[in-house]
């Protein structure tokens, strides 16, 4: 066996301008696949820690996809809100160490629009308790003096090119929703004080504000249009009580999460009001099993990845088997057996799939190296620098046997080549 390997790679070696072409492509088949596999497993986890560290979501009675929909990915909308009494009562529970009250609905050139208090800059969390980051400015202080403050996503940032200071004119409702009326609060905008880092969430695509400007920019609204000549000036504002009526939901965050059922059912069972409490953690996994189709398509694509890759190394053993007769036949006249040329051939197909292999992970890691930065700014997506895991080594290790086994194809037909064909090649 050992005299096998030997030949197989000065064989290889004295081939290596053809075979560098291959290897290649075996490394970017490996590369695309892990690469492939990785962002898939970065979007899960993403999806699934969209939000961290709220131990509770709060709303009016629905689904709890639907909540978590509404609630965390800005999707759909609140079948009702929940009073704001209600927003009170929690705050002040006994076993709640914070709430952050949400609100939306507004949006901005097809960006929604959260109200919610400043707290939400101190405990929102996601991604394995990452807190928000600002890269330019600062948060909204939510006083009246500065009550017409936002604070940008970072893809809102990119994609509108706005920068602190610019001002932004909010619209009312969701005006790209059908049928639904473009009404704008030209008479109030808003200055961007603030930009968030890329968090790779629904962060990244809002438009923030206090929940007391979003009470601000509706005085003059009822049933959702304005009230002819009841304009009122920013200036005028402070005469009037801000304080929100309603919000859309809550994050809760409870000082002993073993409390967390106690307060799920203390919730469900209060007859003020009909609401709901719902465990992030389990609507997320309900929530993807949903959608599972995408993570579905992304194994299909690494699967027809590995196919084709594997389909090209057949085919290129294949090819230059024609000008191998002649090499391989001198072997047979040596004394080699027809099993030795099998196991020669074989041996090729594996040493190759393991350089290619080899190469591929090292590409991947190189690629990673040079865009990590680009793709978590751009896309929110981290591609970690790493060697291949214990989860991916599996996929690894088949991908090497896929090799193998598709290499055999042209070492069987190698081996049933005869000593008389190999000397007098057929034309």
């Amino acid at each position: 066996m050992t005299a096998l390997i030997s030949i197989a790679a000065r064989s290889a070696w004295n081939r290596r301008a053809n075979l560098v072409w291959m290897v290649l492509a075996i490394a970017l088949s490996t590369a695309l696949l892990l690469g492939i596999e990785r962002v898939r497993h970065q979007v899960r986890a993403s999806f699934a820690q969209s939000v961290s560290g709220t131990d509770l979501i709060v709303g009016a009675r629905t689904s709890p996809i639907q909540l978590v929909l509404y609630a965390v990915f800005r999707l759909g909308g609140a079948t009702n809100n929940i009073g704001w009494d209600s927003v009170q009562r929690l705050a002040a529970h006994p076993q709640v160490a914070w709430t952050i009250p949400l609100s939306l609905g507004d949006s901005h050139r097809g960006f929604p629009v959260l109200a919610t208090t400043a707290g939400y800059f101190e405990h929102f969390r996601y991604g394995g308790d990452r807190a928000l980051r600002l890269v330019q400015g600062r948060p909204f202080g939510g006083k009246v003096d500065g009550m017409f403050d936002a604070v940008l996503g970072a893809e809102v940032a990119r994609r509108l090119g706005y920068r602190i200071g610019q001002q932004i004119v909010l619209t009312h409702g969701d005006a790209a929703a059908p049928g639904a009326l473009r009404v704008e609060h030209q008479d109030k905008p808003f200055t961007v004080v603030g930009i968030l880092a890329p968090t790779g969430t629904p962060v990244d695509r809002t438009i923030h504000i206090g929940l007391e400007a979003m009470q601000a920019i509706h005085l003059d609204f009822q049933g959702g249009t304005r009230v002819p000549g009841a304009a009122i000036a920013p200036e005028h504002l402070r005469r009037f009580d801000l304080t929100p009526t309603s919000v859309t939901a809550v994050l809760v965050g409870l000082k002993l999460r073993s409390r967390v059922f106690a307060l799920q059912r203390e919730i469900a069972q209060d007859t003020r009001e009909p609401l709901m409490a719902v465990l992030p953690g389990v609507a997320l996994d309900a929530l993807w099993d949903v959608v599972d189709i995408a993570e579905n398509a992304l194994r299909a694509v690494s699967a027809m990845v590995a196919v084709i890759g594997l389909a090209g190394l057949a085919s290129s053993i294949l090819a230059a088997l024609g000008e191998r007769r002649r090499e391989l036949a001198i072997l047979r006249a040596a004394g080699a057996r027809p099993r030795d040329i099998l196991a020669l051939l074989a041996i090729e197909g594996m040493m190759l799939m393991l350089t290619g292999v080899v190469a591929g992970v090292a590409l991947l890691s190189l690629t990673s190296a040079l865009l990590a930065g680009w793709l978590e700014a751009r896309l929110g997506v981290a591609l970690p620098v790493s060697w291949p895991g214990v989860a991916e080594l599996p996929i690894l290790a088949a991908l090497v046997l896929a090799g193998f086994a598709a290499s055999l194809l042209p070492a069987w037909r190698a081996y049933r080549l005869s000593l008389a064909d190999g000397l007098n090649p057929r034309t």
